[in-house]
C-alpha cells in the first residue's frame, strides 16, 4: 500500500479545491465540484470563487443567487453553504440528522411539552406565505405557543424544515434580513429522500480526497460512516499516510507530483479547505491558537505560502483607503513577500475596489 506524504496529500488537496491553479470552470460547475462552498457570512465567501476561478466577476454569482442558480442553506455541520439548486436537494436531507442534533442540543429546553410535528406543520404554513426572519418567524409561532421561547421554536423549524435564505442576502453589494423560506417553496422542487450516503462520500472524496474516514465524518459531521467506505472500498484506491492510517480516494483523482509548484492564495475567514478534514497537518503546521486566536473567537482568514498556512491577513478600509496587514507566523523570504503582495493587491484590487488607495503592510508574528 502506497503511502503519501503531507506534501503529497497537500498539492492533492489544492488540487481538488482549485488552489493550485485558476480553473476556467463557471460558478455553477466550481460549486458542484467543490460539493459547495462555505458560506456562513454575507460576503467572505465571493474570495473563496475569485480564489479558484480565472477572470471571477461577483456580478454573475450575485444573478444566480437572485434567479436561484444557486442557494445559500444550512447543510454540512450545519453551516451555511452556497450550492447548486440540484446538490442542495439531495445533500440537505443526508444531513438532517447533524441539523437536528446540534438544534436540539442548543435549544431542546425552550420546546419543553411541545409537539414537533404540530410545531413544523404551523412553521411551514407561516413560511408558504413568504420568506421571514428567524426573528419573525419565532414571534408568529409565539402567539400560538405563548410559554415557549420563540427563538427555539424558529431554531427548531430550521432544523426540520430545510431553508433557504433568501436574497438580496449574501448578493455582492447589497444587503438585507436574513429572511428564510422552505427550499421546496423557493426551487418549485421537492427533496430527494432517496439520496445515498454512498454519494456523499463519493462526492467528498472528488472534492477533498485523499482522506480519511474520520475526514468525510468531521466534513459532513455525520458518523459511524466507516460502513459505507468499507462497502465502497472495491472501487476506491487505498493509500496511507505517514501516521498509518489508511487514505481512500477515487482511482482517477488527481494527485500531482509533491514538488508541484503552489501560489500564494488568500483564504477567507470559513473556506472549505481548511474546515473539511479532521486533520489539518497537510495545510497547517503551525499552532493557530498560540497566535492570539484561540482565546478570541475570531475565526482569521490565512494565507496560503507554498500551499501552507503561513500567515494571516486582515483588510481595513477607513476614508478611502484600505489597508491590507498580513502577519506572517514565520520569516517570509524575500521571494516569498513578494509574491504575497502581488497577490494581496489582486486581492484588495477585488475586495476593495472603490477604494482610491491600497496599502500592504506586514507586522510582525503574536508571540
Amino acid at each position: 500500500m502506497t503511502t503519501l506524504g503531507s506534501r503529497a496529500l497537500n498539492r492533492a488537496t489544492l488540487d481538488r479545491q482549485l488552489l493550485l491553479r485558476r480553473s476556467e470552470l463557471t460558478v455553477a460547475q466550481a460549486l458542484e465540484h467543490l460539493v459547495g462552498l462555505q458560506a456562513q457570512t454575507p460576503h467572505t465567501w465571493y474570495l473563496g470563487l475569485w480564489s479558484r476561478l480565472a477572470d471571477y466577476r461577483p456580478e454573475g454569482t450575485a444573478q444566480l443567487l437572485r434567479e436561484r442558480g444557486a442557494v445559500r442553506m444550512a447543510l454540512m455541520r450545519s453551516t451555511i453553504h452556497l450550492v447548486t439548486p440540484d446538490d442542495c436537494l439531495w445533500l440537505r436531507p443526508l444531513v438532517d440528522p447533524v441539523i437536528e442534533r446540534m438544534t436540539m442540543g442548543n435549544f431542546r429546553r425552550g420546546l419543553a411539552g411541545l409537539d414537533l410535528a404540530e410545531l413544523v406543520a404551523a412553521g411551514r404554513g407561516l413560511l408558504a406565505d413568504g420568506p421571514l426572519t428567524f426573528s419573525a418567524l419565532g414571534r408568529a409561532l409565539a402567539e400560538r405557543w405563548p410559554e415557549n421561547d420563540p427563538a427555539s421554536m424558529a431554531q427548531a423549524i430550521r432544523a426540520y424544515v430545510p431553508l433557504v435564505q433568501v436574497p438580496p442576502r449574501g448578493v455582492w453589494g447589497e444587503s438585507g434580513p436574513a429572511a428564510h423560506q422552505a427550499v421546496e417553496t423557493w426551487l418549485g422542487r421537492p427533496v430527494d429522500a432517496a439520496a445515498s450516503l454512498e454519494r456523499l462520500v463519493l462526492r467528498y472524496l472528488a472534492a477533498f480526497g485523499p482522506a480519511t474516514v474520520r475526514d468525510v465524518q468531521h466534513w459532513c459531521g455525520l458518523t459511524r460512516l466507516a460502513e459505507i467506505v468499507e462497502r465502497l472500498r472495491p472501487q476506491l484506491a487505498v493509500f496511507r499516510d505517514e501516521q498509518g492510517r489508511e487514505l481512500f480516494d477515487l482511482p482517477d483523482a488527481p494527485r500531482p507530483d509533491p514538488d508541484t509548484p503552489a501560489p500564494v492564495r488568500f483564504v477567507y475567514d470559513y473556506d472549505n479547505v481548511l474546515r473539511s478534514h479532521a486533520d489539518l497537518s497537510r495545510l497547517v503546521t503551525v499552532n493557530v491558537a498560540a497566535q492570539g486566536f484561540g482565546m478570541t473567537g475570531e475565526e482569521p482568514c490565512m494565507v496560503l505560502v507554498d500551499g501552507l498556512v503561513a500567515a494571516t491577513w486582515r483588510t481595513v478600509v477607513k476614508r478611502g483607503t484600505a489597508t491590507l496587514t498580513v502577519r506572517p507566523f514565520r520569516k517570509l523570504t524575500g521571494a516569498e513577500e513578494e509574491a504575497v503582495s502581488a497577490e494581496g493587491a489582486a486581492m484588495l484590487a477585488f475586495t476593495a475596489a472603490k477604494a482610491k488607495v491600497c496599502d500592504i503592510v506586514f507586522a510582525p508574528p503574536q508571540g
